[in-house]
């Protein structure tokens, strides 16, 4: 009898631990994740480039003139990228890749928490070379963190969880173990140095974002995945993480540089000057039809405005306007020279709408074609 009592505590024993075990909220990657799901963010950023090229008829109009040259006018255009990164400070700063917030002209940083909150980040530094840059928030509350003074021991075969925001979701989670230590590799022409590799999916969205391993702790920083290795082969399970210790002496170095720089300016409540009053609304270039131009494009003299350039995805651009059309009327208006149309712009603002006629008179009166064009500034 005691001895089937014993066979039955024992079973009853079992069972519970089995449960214990079966029970995902104790999951270890469960409670890793957990624990540093509120210090990770997704980064969206948004940088202005701008380039100098002129009028787009020169090569036309040189044919007849010679030495004819415009003034040139400058193009800007609006790139965005997505990534990853983590708090490292209770402060407020956080590490991310360097190609995620790559500094350039008007660079604009937004920063989502796992709680939803979005915050507008500066730019501190960072390092190409080693792929990883400095970025701040502002809050008067202290975020979480993650500690770079406890950092994972790097074992090869140890669970690593990739955590960051996988093709623009956020708060995805990938899982695998640590392949290998001190890879050098090439993708897209970019050199990488003493990298880990890993077999946790990296996705575009999750650069930035930190590799952790089942005790919460820090192992490495995405930063690239190796679709196919130089000589084309398509590759399965290689995803690579600059390694924390890396990090760490990184940030170190960020922190003296952040200490030096001046505080931010406060932020100017008026609106950015971005050239003429037509490029600042509606994305159009213009350039007075001199008589050279008139004649050599088979214009109507002393009529419209030229159109030398339209800025990708603005407003004039979402109407379907085109380079090398002329603007004739604004409103009940009609303009022949850009201080006109200039003028007549002075006094709009964002939201409000103005007719533009536009189209080609011809200097013979044949094929005339013109189209009122409603665009509202942005």
């Amino acid at each position: 009898m005691k001895q089937r009592w014993t066979i039955f505590i024992l079973a009853l024993l079992s069972s519970h631990i089995a449960y214990g075990q079966a029970d995902p909220a104790s999951e270890p990657a469960v409670l890793a994740v957990a624990k540093v799901l509120p210090a990770v963010v997704n980064i969206n950023t948004e940088r202005v480039v701008r380039r100098r090229v002129r009028d787009p008829f020169e090569d036309f109009a040189a044919q007849f003139f010679g030495n004819y040259r415009s003034e040139p006018r400058e193009i800007r255009q609006t790139l965005q990228s997505l990534g990853s990164g983590f708090i490292v400070d209770p402060a407020g700063y956080i590490v991310t890749n360097e190609h995620v917030v790559q500094r350039a002209a008007d660079l604009k940083i937004e920063v989502t928490m796992n709680d939803g909150k979005v915050y507008n980040a500066r730019y501190i530094t960072g390092d190409e070379k080693k792929d990883l840059a400095f970025i701040k928030i502002e809050a008067k509350a202290d975020f979480p963190f993650i500690d770079l003074n406890n950092l994972s021991p790097n074992l090869l075969g140890q669970t690593v969880l990739v955590v960051g925001n996988a093709l623009g979701y956020g708060s995805s989670i990938s899982r695998g173990v640590l392949s290998a230590t001190k890879r050098d590799i090439t993708v897209e022409e970019v050199d990488y140095k003493n990298l880990l590799q890993t077999d946790a999916a990296i996705n575009p969205g999750n650069s930035g974002g930190p590799v952790i391993d089942l005790s919460g702790r820090l192992v490495g920083v995405s930063s690239a995945k190796m679709a196919f290795t130089p000589q084309g082969v398509p590759t399965q399970g290689l995803g690579f993480a600059i390694p924390a210790d890396t990090v760490r002496d990184s940030v170190a170095t960020f922190r003296e540089i952040a200490k030096n720089q001046p505080p931010p300016k406060p932020k100017s409540t008026e609106p950015e000057e971005r050239g003429s009053k037509a490029q600042q609304l509606f994305g159009i270039q213009l350039q007075n039809l001199t008589a050279d131009l008139t004649d050599a494009l088979g214009y109507a003299a002393g009529k419209g405005v030229l159109i030398s350039a339209v800025e990708p995805d603005s407003p004039a651009d979402r109407a379907g306007i085109q380079r090398g059309l002329v603007v004739y009327r604004l409103g009940k208006y009609n303009v022949n020279s850009v201080k006109q149309v200039e003028n007549l712009l002075a006094r709009v603002g964002s939201g409000n709408e103005v007719d533009f006629t536009v189209g080609i008179i011809r200097n013979n009166g044949g094929g005339q074609r013109m189209e009122t064009v409603p665009l509202t500034a942005r």
